[in-house]
């Protein structure tokens, strides 16, 4: 493995996916594969690795220096696979009994756009946007306009592309920027949500911050965070292999804890006015757990979608990559983004069945009037 870090420039972003795939259906990653420059894309894999491998960047020191580097060569890497076996709204929910994942995704969705009491003709900002899934709903449920942010140019120019395709040019955009140092003026927006975002923040006190100041006074800020609970254990040899596994696996520099995060939005200068785990309740309406899309056993037949999360549909999926390596279709190491992913997947079913992990705690904050 080269120890050369590969720093995925806007300039690399565009040799990197050579042929950007507009087909948003999970039957388009083989062509997306073929898009892509497999010398860039197999210096990615291993510039990625390095963080979690045999390196002298293989530490939490080196991880949140770069995270930028960490991040957007993970998402470099994984949207297309994010794409494949979720869809374009790339978080997690709890689900009632009935209820289909995307059914599920709009109702949680729906519980943040409210918290942050977005209405119609608000501008609004979405900090961490992927490729504008949750922002395209925002639009739908709410009538306001919706500013995506995001560091990685791949996921932008897929989010533009989305929004052409759903008529939504008028009321969205879709902007580069570091989300430590926001490319806004003060008091820009009526509203700032970000939905398992934030997380890949090296300090959460600081990307909260960033929120308040763009936050027009009397403005509402609601977060899904990515969060260790009260039940972790860091003498725990076990809960550490699932922390790691969920960094690993999903680009991330390090998970704080729920503590931690409430304290950072106090810090930012937020009013708190709800702080709730909402990953561990069980209600009526909310009876399944929200990694059950993850943890779906053996084989799962609910759309092409479902069976790539069961297991078979993962064995099903890494021998297919493996071949299409093979035959020169994918670049060499494209398994191992697949296997990343399956690390992710473990670490986060793991987490959550001991209750020492949640993808979804939710901040509500309101920036004081003066």
């Amino acid at each position: 493995m080269s120890n050369q870090i590969l720093e995925p420039t806007p300039e690399l972003s565009r040799k990197l996916h050579e042929k950007v795939v507009s087909d948003s259906s999970s039957t388009s990653l083989v062509n997306r594969l073929k898009g892509k420059n497999k010398e860039l894309q197999t210096q990615s894999i291993n510039t990625y690795q390095q963080f979690w491998k045999d390196s002298s960047n293989n530490n939490e020191e080196a991880r949140a220096s770069m995270y930028k580097t960490l991040t957007n060569t993970y998402y470099n890497l994984a949207t297309d696979f994010y794409e494949y076996g979720w869809g374009e709204c790339f978080h997690f929910a709890r689900k009632s009994i009935g209820e289909s994942l995307r059914e599920s995704i709009k109702r949680h969705e729906h519980i943040l756009f409210d918290a942050a009491r977005i209405k119609s003709g608000m501008k609004v900002l979405d900090v961490g946007c992927g490729v504008g899934g949750p922002a395209r709903e925002c639009i739908r449920y709410t009538g306001a306009h919706v500013t995506g942010l995001n560091n990685n140019d791949y996921q932008i120019e897929r989010a533009t592309i989305y929004a052409a395709k759903h008529a939504q040019t008028e009321y969205s955009q879709f902007l580069k920027g570091d989300f430590m140092d926001m490319p806004f003026e003060e008091n820009s927006f009526d509203a700032v949500y970000a939905i398992e975002a934030t997380c890949h923040a090296p300090v959460l006190r600081d990307v909260y911050a960033q929120m308040y100041r763009v936050l027009k006074p009397g403005g509402y800020f609601a977060i899904y965070e990515w969060c260790l609970t009260d039940k972790f254990d860091e003498n725990n040899e076990e809960h550490r292999r699932m922390a790691l596994a969920i960094e690993h696996g999903d680009g991330i520099a390090k998970l704080f804890s729920t503590r931690v995060a409430l304290q950072a939005a106090k810090d930012a200068g937020f009013e708190i006015e709800r702080a709730e785990d909402l990953a561990h309740e069980t209600q009526v309406g909310n009876e399944i757990p929200w990694y059950k899309d993850l943890d779906v056993g053996l084989i799962n037949f609910n759309g092409l979608q479902g069976f790539a999360r069961s297991q078979i549909g993962r064995i099903f999926t890494t021998n297919a990559v493996k071949l299409l390596e093979k035959v020169g279709i994918a670049p060499q190491g494209t398994v191992q983004v697949q296997d990343v992913l399956s690390t992710a997947a473990d670490g986060l079913v793991g987490g959550a069945k001991q209750e020492i992990f949640t993808p979804m705690y939710l901040i509500v904050g309101r920036k004081p009037l003066n």
